[in-house]
């Protein structure tokens, strides 16, 4: 399902708004689209006055305040990656980006280098960049790695446990107990996400409520398995079901090892498809009145075929969203969780420079944080009416 033009510009207007001026370029890389496209919908977001346009960037309408300048750090290691931290993030994954420009700030404000690496879309991706950053010598690890299913996961467990320098996993928790379970990480309690979605819904008086999630990263899978804990551990609960939230929200097969079938995709069909939901027939079906919907991009584009499918929300169908990327930018904006993500990267951040710091007590227990996520309502969710209503 191609993304709609406005969907793609409201995308752009939250990119540019977050981080102030953005290179044309960086913009068409991050929303896989061409330099072409990208320029006309800057161009045009500058005509109705919501951008300014530079030399192949783009700039908010007010520019941020510009941050204090901090001198780098004297190192007597030689350039290159010797004096940096590697930091290996998925590519086309707009919600990592946010974590990884609040590691960013954090690392450069300590006049550490950075050596960035964007892993393609291809299984085991991250191991052979990893690789090419140790061989250069650096001298720390944030990663974010893509995990599109279990397996390909736990294919990764070994070689990063034993990557030699030190390491934090962003937004990633690794399967208790696995080579991973004592390795620093910084990620969102997206459990409590979840229940503030559900809270949300239910104190609104909405007792039938569907799921439309992701299956394509831990995120998503700890969102599904935290929604049917929830809903089926709340007594006001009557109804509540789990679907797919586009075609390309389960993840294919898993890289391939000799002997191991490759894991198939639930939901999916021989070419590794789903079936795009229709949101609007089922809420109808279970007499549902509310839905949560993961991710953000997703969730727009739900709300859109819902309006064409008759089902005006909030006034059929209240929403909450979960990501908090673009859920304020839709033509309804929507309520939404919104996991610290910029907090989650200066975080994981802050914590290995303290390991790289060799003083007392840094190489100490290793540190398991989550950080809460919030819920931003902004009335796609509304009470049910009562019969004097």
């Amino acid at each position: 399902m191609r993304e709609p033009v406005e969907l793609r510009r409201q995308r752009i207007l939250s990119v540019v708004q977050s981080r102030g001026a953005v290179k044309v370029s960086v913009l068409a890389a991050e929303l896989d689209v061409s330099v072409v496209t990208v320029r006309r919908d800057v161009e045009e977001l500058t005509r109705v006055g919501r951008l300014r346009r530079g030399h192949g960037v783009a700039r908010p309408v007010v520019d941020a305040p510009e941050p204090t300048t901090v001198p780098a750090a004297r190192t007597e290691e030689p350039a290159g990656d010797g004096a940096a931290v590697a930091l290996v993030v998925p590519e086309r994954h707009s919600y990592l980006y946010e974590t990884l420009h609040g590691a960013r700030s954090v690392l450069e404000e300590s006049g550490m280098r950075i050596a960035l690496h964007i892993a393609p879309q291809s299984a085991g991706a991250e191991r052979p960049l990893v690789e090419r950053a140790l061989a250069d010598g650096a001298r720390g690890l944030l990663i974010a790695p893509r995990w599109r299913n279990a397996r390909s996961e736990e294919l990764d467990y070994g070689w990063l446990a034993e990557v030699g320098v030190p390491t934090v996993l962003m937004e990633r928790r690794p399967r208790p107990g696995s080579a991973l379970h004592a390795l620093d990480s910084v990620c969102s309690d997206h459990w409590y996400g979840t229940h503030l979605a559900v809270d949300h819904l239910v104190s609104l008086g909405h007792r039938r409520i569907v799921l439309a999630a992701r299956d394509d990263s831990p995120t998503a899978r700890t969102i599904r398995t935290a929604f049917a804990e929830i809903a089926a551990a709340r007594p006001e609960v009557e109804d509540w079901s789990i679907v797919l939230s586009s075609p390309a929200a389960v993840p294919g097969p898993g890289p391939q090892t000799p002997g191991v079938p490759a894991e198939a995709a639930p939901d999916a069909d021989p070419d590794g498809d789903a079936t795009a939901v229709d949101l609007a027939a089922l809420l109808r079906e279970r007499g549902a009145t509310a839905a949560v919907l993961h991710g953000d991009v997703d969730a727009l584009m739900l709300v859109q075929r819902l309006a064409e499918g008759g089902v005006q929300v909030p006034r059929d169908c209240s929403v909450v969203a979960y990501d908090d990327v673009v859920a304020a930018l839709g033509s309804t904006p929507l309520t939404a969780v919104a996991p610290p993500k910029a907090e989650i990267g200066r975080a994981a951040a802050e914590l290995l420079l303290y390991r790289l710091t060799g003083a007392a007590g840094a190489t100490g227990p290793v540190r398991r944080t989550e950080l809460l996520p919030t819920l931003k309502i902004r009335g796609s969710a509304q009470p049910i009416p009562t019969p004097e209503d």
